[in-house]
């Protein structure tokens, strides 16, 4: 049986049990913990409508100059979008609109998201984050830091003493590429997680973690199989692509050697406050699944512009040889959207880079989809 059709089985045969479960039906592990009460899917499900709002008022954003845009968060049961100034006409328009998926409010905030950017420049620590509602700045210090004295740079700075996210660095994968499987840098000698295929133009590739690897090192699967050289790469961003014979619209979602692999629909924007999923191969070794219940909580505003988030529950959000793997959401459809790929851990606490930002970074790259 394909890994697309021993999907669609276990899918149809727990509707309303997480996807990331899904394995072989004699062989279907736990379930992945729920956020009050609610598994990760349904988790998922209900944040839908507030995602399509928040992605009409994002795009809207990408696509224009509006210097007073600050951020977007999903709440509950509704998404607050926090502007500088006065909303322009256009930009109101645009909300009425995406109103019409989920309630959208716009809140007023202290400083844009240009503004606090450019005050991050100026601050130095393990990570400088943004608050999601545009009042300030947080700098992230080593816990063993009792006092930092931080320079004026012109917003309100929080300094937060936390754990450093450190980097992480399916065994038998074949071409075309599939992501949430083991890539081998044969140069090092150690070894990532593939993020997912993609595509720009008639080119393919595999979108991984930049600190898997340098330019010109080879990759080859966890059995010694060629799957490409190192091309492309963004060191600040983590990001990289490695150009391949072909890619395949699915990621691995089991354990590292049942094959499971769920098909990618695309790929979309991520929000503070939206819950996500990431399938690592070291994760899915322990697991027998991906990880869940992973919570949005900041954008950074240094050099790396990574994205942080949370394992509700206090689990480990990602473990070594994780780096590069697949974030990702559940579509209406049952399928997967491309979010973005692992880069750093602290226990529950995960640093992913959006794929937004590598969409960017290697010009208007697409994921590879079924």
């Amino acid at each position: 049986m394909s890994p697309y059709r021993r999907w669609l089985a276990v899918a149809a045969a727990t509707a309303t049990a997480t996807a990331l479960s899904a394995v072989p039906a004699e062989a279907a592990p736990a379930p992945a913990p729920s956020v009050r009460g609610l598994s990760a899917t349904q988790q998922m499900e209900q944040q839908r409508p507030l995602v399509a709002a928040a992605s009409a008022v994002r795009w809207a954003v990408e696509r224009g100059s509006y210097p007073g845009y600050a951020g977007i968060t999903l709440n509950k049961a509704d998404v607050t979008v926090y502007w500088k100034g006065a909303l322009p006409a256009s930009m109101r328009r645009v909300v009425d609109q995406a109103s019409g998926q989920a309630p959208v409010k716009v809140q007023r905030a202290a400083y844009s998201m240009a503004e606090l950017r450019q005050a991050a420049a100026k601050l130095s620590g393990q990570a400088v984050k943004l608050q999601p509602d545009g009042s300030g700045l947080i700098v992230s210090v080593p816990q063993a830091v009792r006092a930092t004295a931080v320079p004026d740079v012109g917003v309100p700075v929080t300094v937060v003493a936390e754990a450093a996210l450190e980097p992480v660095s399916r065994d038998d994968d074949w071409a075309p590429w599939k992501g949430g499987a083991t890539i081998v840098n044969t140069d090092q000698g150690t070894a990532c997680t593939s993020g997912f295929g993609v595509r720009n133009g008639s080119a393919s590739y595999i979108l991984t973690a930049a600190h898997c690897g340098q330019a010109g090192q080879r990759f080859t699967d966890g059995r010694g199989e060629f799957i490409g050289t190192i091309g492309p790469r963004h060191q600040d961003h983590d990001v990289e692509l490695v150009p391949t014979s072909s890619v395949d619209g699915y990621i691995y979602v089991g354990t590292p050697t049942d094959s499971v692999a769920a098909p990618v629909e695309g790929w979309g924007w991520t929000f503070v406050g939206e819950y996500l999923c990431q399938s690592g191969v070291t994760s899915s070794r322990q697991l027998g699944r991906p990880v869940c219940n992973l919570k949005v909580l900041f954008y950074y505003a240094d050099r790396e512009d990574l994205v942080e988030a949370e394992q509700t529950e206090g689990q480990p959000a990602a473990r070594p040889g994780d780096s590069g793997g697949p974030i990702y959401s559940i579509a209406a459809s049952g399928k997967v959207v491309a979010k973005g790929t692992t880069t750093r851990t602290a226990g529950a606490r995960i640093g992913f880079q959006d794929y937004g930002t590598a969409w960017r970074d290697f010009g208007g790259i697409v994921p590879a989809t079924r």
